[in-house]
Order: C-alpha cells, then structure tokens, then sequence
C-alpha cells in the first residue's frame, strides 16, 4: 500500500496527524485555530468546507461538540434562557449542517468523531463508541464514531478507567467527572473557548490506532 492522502478536519493538535506522519502518509490537519502541535507545515489554517472539495484518500473528522452533546441540551430552554436559548438553536443548526457537510464528502473513507449527541436521532446511531481506556490511556471521554469504508476500531490495551472527581453543577447536584476533564491544562485558569479546545484534544491512544487500523491495513 503506497502513501495516502489524508485530511485530519478540525484537529489543530496535530495528534492523529502526526501519527499519520509516522505511517508515511501525506496528511493533513485542517482548523481555523493555529495548530499546536508542533508541525505549521502540515497544517491548512482555513475554512474546511473549502478543504472538503479536494481529493482525498481519508478523512477523520473531530468536528465541534459545543452544539451537539447531549451535555449542553439544558441550556435549549427558551423559557428559562430566552433569545439565548433561541440563538443557541441557530448555532446547533449550523453545527448540524456543518457535521453533515462532512458526512457527505466525496470520499470513499470518512470517520467522524463526537460525544454522545443529538446526530444520534438527527442522522442515525454511531457505528462504534470508544473509550480512551480501550487504548491505553487511563481516562473516560465517551466518544462515538461514524464510520464510511472503514472498520471499527479494535481495542489495543485495556486498563484503568482513571480517576473521577467531585463536580457541584449551579442547581446544586454533584456529578462526578473524569479527573483529567476538569484539571487538563488547568483548565480552572482558562478561557470557555481554551477549556473547550484543551478538553477536546485526542488522546494518544486513540490517535495511535485510527492512524494504524484506517490507513496501516485497513487499505490492504
């Protein structure tokens, strides 16, 4: 199998990229945002849209969760929120499109990566949901893929669900979370927008196998 092009949208950690890399595949990462992962020359700062309409060998998409997750459904109640409620429905909208202009890509290898969501009912179920402990990493993030020409992932090392902390939510419940969502990069000291993008990134794991299980054999 020769060297594939490959599109990372919506990555600018560079994570399943460089692991790509590694593989000798001529991918690409692709956000609006600057990348930090170390490597600006592999790195396509512009609108993916734009991106979308090349030619592409695979694409692994990590599009924004903010309007999707079931985490956020809470804060749709027009009557408690009002014109934010209602602006916050447009945003989902536009994110809704925005997943589906992936989805709907002319190519023949897609996965698209989100947490538990409303594409669930707005499109259909994920084909696989993955835990960063399935791959080596001790951490919780229920991620969910949807797959196109491509197999599911296979677990590459179990272990530990890692540690959980107390979380009082402002109506007053506790919740528990997963230690490394409410301390990655200290997030306490962040900006919404920094937290969002330091609890988004992937874990090394996973990215590990995506580069390996979707463009090591998964072409064979």
């Amino acid at each position: 199998m020769g060297s594939l092009r490959v599109l990372v949208a919506c990555e600018e950690s560079q994570a399943v990229t460089i692991e790509l890399r590694k593989l000798g595949h001529d991918a690409f990462s692709c956000d609006l945002l600057p990348e930090t992962g170390g490597h600006p020359e592999w790195h396509i700062q512009t609108d993916l849209l734009e991106i979308l309409k090349q030619k592409w060998d695979l694409i692994i998409a990590f599009p924004p969760c903010t309007y999707l997750s079931s985490a956020q459904m809470g804060w749709y109640n027009i009557e408690k929120y009002g014109q934010k409620a209602i602006d916050r429905a447009i945003y989902r909208e536009d994110a809704v499109n925005f997943f589906m202009a992936i989805s709907n890509a002319d190519c023949e290898r897609i996965a698209i990566e989100n947490p538990v969501g409303i594409m669930s009912s707005r499109w259909r179920k994920p084909d696989q949901i993955v835990q960063p402990y399935h791959f080596g990493d001790e951490a919780q993030k229920t991620t969910c893929l949807w797959l196109k020409g491509l197999p599911k992932l296979v677990h590459t090392k179990i272990v530990g669900r890692g540690e959980t902390v107390q979380n009082k939510r402002k109506d007053g419940r506790i919740e528990h979370r997963a230690a490394w969502f409410m301390n990655s990069g200290e997030t306490w000291k962040m900006s919404a927008e920094e937290r969002r993008t330091a609890r988004s990134k992937t874990f090394h794991g996973i990215a590990e196998a995506m580069a390996k299980q979707w463009a090591g054999n998964a072409f064979a």
